[in-house]
């Protein structure tokens, strides 16, 4: 057993999804392409008498990551620093669900591969209704795209071969869980029609074409994320919506030259890595 041990995952804003139930967490997922963030969430794991989860220094429950833990029967403390806002549509959760599973495969010795412990990492974020496709989009990297649901033993993945200056403005928090418990079958219409789009011409400009596409079909702008949208298409830039989050995220520099004051990062050009 290893004293301590470390990984980083980067965020993840999917730009469209369509939702795909099954009544195994580990097959059941997303269709539908993000970008991954070089802004992300580190993760360190030590072993514990009682297990704990400390989000950015405060105590906090996180049923996927104590999902991960009592899989791998670990007890311990986890401590997770996110670069990103929580509950913004930036796949917090899933990256401290996979991160925990990383670092305590190494931590406790249990010897699983990176497919296991994705597949962990992936169930215990869908039991949980905290998200659908973060987690193998995060263990991927890049700017992947979902062409099939559930974990490494089922899914297909593919990606858009570039890489992008990444800028965003968070304004709240949406409620994954009560999105995706509700009807989603109009938005997932609205997701098989973007992936269709994007599968034809897999570049960042279709994705993000595609992405406002799909928010407005299924229904899930707001307000201010509309506006928001609006003004980076006026300044010449290319915007959309963080799913799901009241967040809006674009490339280069188009909230910038829209007027916003944004975070700024990066596409991860790779998956989570134990450091």
């Amino acid at each position: 057993m290893r004293e301590e041990a470390t990984a980083f995952v980067p965020g993840h804003v999917t730009g469209f999804f369509s939702a795909h139930p099954d009544e195994d967490p580990t097959k059941a997922g997303s269709r539908g392409a993000g970008l991954t963030l070089t802004d992300g969430v580190e993760v360190s794991v030590e072993p514990a008498t009682e297990s704990k989860v400390v989000l950015d220094g405060t105590e906090a429950e996180v049923e996927p990551v104590t999902t991960v833990l009592e899989t791998l029967d670990a007890s311990a403390r986890v401590e997770a620093a996110a670069d990103l806002p929580i509950g913004a549509g930036f796949g917090v959760s899933g990256a401290m669900a996979l991160g925990t599973a990383l670092a305590a495969n190494r931590v406790f010795e249990r010897k699983l591969s990176a497919n296991e412990l994705v597949t962990i990492a992936h169930g215990a974020e869908v039991q949980a209704g905290t998200g659908l496709g973060d987690v193998v989009a995060q263990a991927h990297g890049g700017v992947p795209i979902r062409l099939e649901p559930g974990g490494p033993q089922d899914n297909k993945l593919d990606a858009i071969p570039s890489r992008a200056r990444v800028e965003y403005v968070s304004f709240g928090e949406l409620s994954t869980a009560d999105v995706l418990s509700g009807d989603t079958e109009e938005l997932t219409a609205a997701g098989k029609e973007a992936l269709a789009r994007v599968v034809e011409e897999p570049t960042l400009l279709s994705f993000m074409y595609a992405s406002r596409l799909f928010a407005r079909d299924a229904g899930l702008l707001t307000e201010r994320v509309t506006e928001t949208i609006a003004e980076v298409s006026e300044a010449g830039g290319q915007a959309s919506m963080a799913m799901l989050g009241e967040t809006v995220f674009a490339l280069g520099t188009g909230l910038s030259d829209a007027g916003y004051e944004p975070s700024v990062c990066a596409t991860h050009p790779a998956g989570a890595v134990l450091k």
